[in-house]
């Protein structure tokens, strides 16, 4: 790496050849994992969709309502974790492009930053997959009325499971955006700590509005986000401490 790239002073066209080598090589990353997992594609719906399939009636299975549904609803999945297995390499890319350009002080915490939010983001979709989904589905087999046949369209199945996955992700995510905007100056932890009873609310609103309209579901999402802004105020406690406050 060149002198000018490491203090920062990169030229604007070098930038865009860099950032144009970094996205080829993110696309690769997820082409080739995508490769290795396509032969897999029916098999990873079928784990995908067993939270469901366990409450079906017996007799009773998933259902394909579009004629390329068998193919495209495994295809997407497949794509999707192709993303996700492929975190780490995106993450290095993206730190290899934004950390000459930061200040040595700034790299202390930025770091940390992207690990820590791809961790909480696989931790809040396993918390969906392996907590919310059994309780929910179960829920639902409960509720179906008499004389109604639960078979759900398996396009429609990952739609519904994605945008929870996305929901649980993105709520895990919030002691990281407690501690950015703490970090930027943007507020500090007393007020924050003051608006504590605003937050609840705020994190059973967010959960009534993702998740099924049933109240267990919805506390299933808005007791963990109360709970991690919590450690986002216990993870500020950390700037002063180790002199990391703008």
């Amino acid at each position: 790496m060149s002198a000018a790239v490491q203090d920062g002073r990169m030229p604007l066209t070098d930038h865009l050849r860099d950032l144009r080598r970094r996205l080829v090589r993110c696309l690769l990353a997820i082409g080739l994992v995508f490769a290795g997992l396509f032969p897999f594609a029916q098999q990873l719906y079928h784990l995908v969709s067993e939270p469901l399939r366990r409450y079906l009636p017996e007799g009773a299975s998933m259902i394909a309502t579009s004629v390329t549904s068998p193919f495209l609803a495994p295809f997407k999945l497949t794509m999707m974790c192709a993303l996700f297995m492929a975190m780490p390499v995106l993450l290095h890319q993206a730190w290899g492009f934004i950390a000459p350009g930061m200040y040595r002080q700034e790299r202390r915490i930025a770091l940390p930053l992207l690990l820590s939010s791809i961790v909480l983001f696989y931790a809040g979709m396993a918390f969906a997959f392996f907590l919310v989904f059994p309780m929910m589905f179960g829920f639902f087999a409960s509720v179906t009325p008499d004389g109604v046949a639960m078979m759900t369209d398996i396009s429609l199945y990952l739609d519904f499971i994605m945008a929870l996955f996305l929901a649980f992700g993105l709520a895990f995510e919030i002691p990281v955006a407690t501690f950015i905007i703490v970090w930027a100056g943007l507020t500090d932890v007393a007020t924050l700590r003051r608006s504590r009873p605003y937050v609840v609310v705020g994190c059973f609103v967010v959960g009534m509005i993702l998740t099924p309209p049933d109240v267990f579901s919805q506390t299933l999402l808005a007791v963990p986000m109360w709970l991690l802004f919590e450690v986002g105020l216990v993870a500020c406690g950390s700037l002063r401490r180790f002199d990391l406050a703008r």
